[in-house]
């Protein structure tokens, strides 16, 4: 009978072999030697991306909540003649409807109460709503969207499934797979960060999950920055603390963990050691960040009058281009309040008030920085709203329940096509009846600009290989430069 005991200390002797080990002589020999000494069963993260990257970061806009298409982007003049008038069962085709709207005994077609403008860009123009004048006058570096699509018909498994691939909780996010697979560009900052702004409107609740790292290690969960004078919770010495005595702290920890770590392999402590020294590199690099003093007037009023308020919309993007800067791999930037199921027209305005000149200013900037090349900005919400009014209808107010058969996303820089409109839906606005994309295959495809194979970048949990696009999800070259 074999002794338990020899046999745990011949699995750890393995183990210190193919885990810290192999990691040191990696370190000696470079990467491409420590490709070939990996265990077996290692996870799968990039030693180095597939092929060469087109963009370097991503800067995410999630819109929580679900903005109006038919109000912003998909411009459908002909509805002003069928203004509340049924929606055809042709066109609904049976569909599923949400709980909210389930019963109402019509549903009634709601023109947009708002004027559109045509733009140019490379092909005939992209229509764009009078709310979004400054975004329209970037057209021609964006690449519109109009034929997203999505499995989730409520807000917590669409906001999940738009930032992890799958409606369920417990994947992890795409700034972590973005850390796990790529790592950070900058030693000081967290390699995913997360900023929230509050927005005008009906809010829905934002879990910390969306920007987790689910089965991965901590490590690569988004570091939430927060607007006011403790931008990082826990960052802060106490007073009196010299800088000194908690790297002699910080030293201490480090070995009594080193140590635990030898004896167990328990990766939750390499994390904590990871986090230990983050927050250490932050406490210099976080107010130097966060300090917008250092930006020029010109520039300041560039992102309009809100970037002088810590945790708007426009200080948010602000700081996503001071992050962009210094190297940060995924940046993350929630604004809430799109969800319009009543009063739309004055809750749409006020929202589009709020991010049209900030996120037209991020592009600008980026642009004029030379980084636009190298950053995928990406702007949508989780799904589109519907061409027929939830509840009561007038020519002056109508609401618009969840939607997810078609909604709109724009994508400007790194590689992808600028001044084009992509995908087409039907004159209601309401199916996709050209060049659908679903959400897999967009991260597919800003996958591939960052030079990963989106069926390349797994990891192994539970005995199955597990990825950012599950198993689906198609680069769509048709949208890249």
């Amino acid at each position: 009978m074999t002794d338990p005991l020899s046999e745990r200390r011949l699995w750890l002797t393995r183990r210190r072999f193919l885990g810290l080990g192999a990691a040191s002589l990696g370190a000696c020999m470079g990467k491409a030697a420590f490709a070939g000494l990996r265990a077996p069963d290692a996870d799968d993260a990039l030693l180095a991306p597939h092929f060469a990257p087109q963009a370097k970061r991503i800067i995410s806009l999630h819109m929580e909540g679900a903005p109006s298409q038919l109000d912003l982007f998909d411009y459908k003049p002909g509805l002003r003649q069928r203004f509340d008038q049924d929606l055809p069962d042709s066109i609904r085709q049976g569909q599923r409807l949400t709980g909210m709207t389930s019963g109402q005994a019509r549903f009634p077609v709601a023109p947009s109460l708002f004027r559109f403008t045509r733009y140019a860009n490379r092909q005939d123009g992209a229509w764009v709503s009078e709310l979004m004048p400054y975004t329209g006058g970037i057209a021609d570096r964006l690449t519109l969207v109009r034929s997203m699509h999505t499995d989730a018909i409520n807000h917590e498994p669409a906001i999940t499934f738009f930032q992890t691939g799958h409606p369920q909780p417990g994947r992890p996010s795409f700034g972590s797979w973005m850390s796990y697979g790529l790592g950070s560009l900058n030693r000081n900052l967290p390699s995913f960060v997360v900023l929230i702004s509050q927005g005008f409107g009906n809010t829905q609740a934002l879990s910390e999950r969306f920007w987790g790292s689910g089965f991965l290690d901590g490590q690569h969960a988004g570091c939430k920055i927060r607007a006011g004078a403790d931008p990082v919770l826990f960052l802060k010495d106490p007073a009196g603390m010299q800088r000194q005595d908690r790297r002699a702290m910080l030293d201490l920890v480090q070995a009594l963990n080193e140590q635990e770590q030898r004896e167990h392999f328990d990766p939750n402590i390499a994390t904590r050691m990871t986090q230990a020294e983050m927050a250490y590199r932050m406490q210099m690099s976080v107010p130097e960040l966060v300090d917008l003093s250092q930006e020029d007037e010109a520039t300041l009023e560039m992102y309009g009058p809100d970037v002088r308020k810590p945790g708007t919309f426009a200080a948010n993007c602000l700081l996503a281009r001071r992050l962009a800067e210094r190297g940060v791999r995924y940046i993350q930037l929630f604004m809430r309040g799109w969800d319009a199921h009543a009063n739309l027209p004055k809750e749409i305005r006020d929202q589009s008030r709020a991010v049209d000149q900030p996120q037209a200013a991020l592009v600008r900037d980026l642009e004029r920085l030379g980084l636009l090349d190298e950053t995928l900005v990406v702007w949508g919400g989780e799904f589109g709203r519907t061409v027929y009014s939830q509840g009561t209808l007038t020519h002056e107010n109508y609401g618009r329940d969840h939607h997810p058969r078609a909604f709109t996303v724009w994508v400007a820089g790194g590689g992808f096509q600028p001044g084009i409109v992509y995908g087409e839906t039907d004159d209601f606005g309401y199916n996709i009846v050209d060049r659908p994309v679903s959400v897999h295959d967009l991260h597919a495809t800003l996958l591939h600009q960052m030079g990963i194979d989106h069926e390349r970048l797994i990891f192994r949990h539970q005995g199955r290989k597990y990825r950012l696009t599950d198993v689906s999800g198609h680069v769509m070259k048709d949208l890249l430069a």
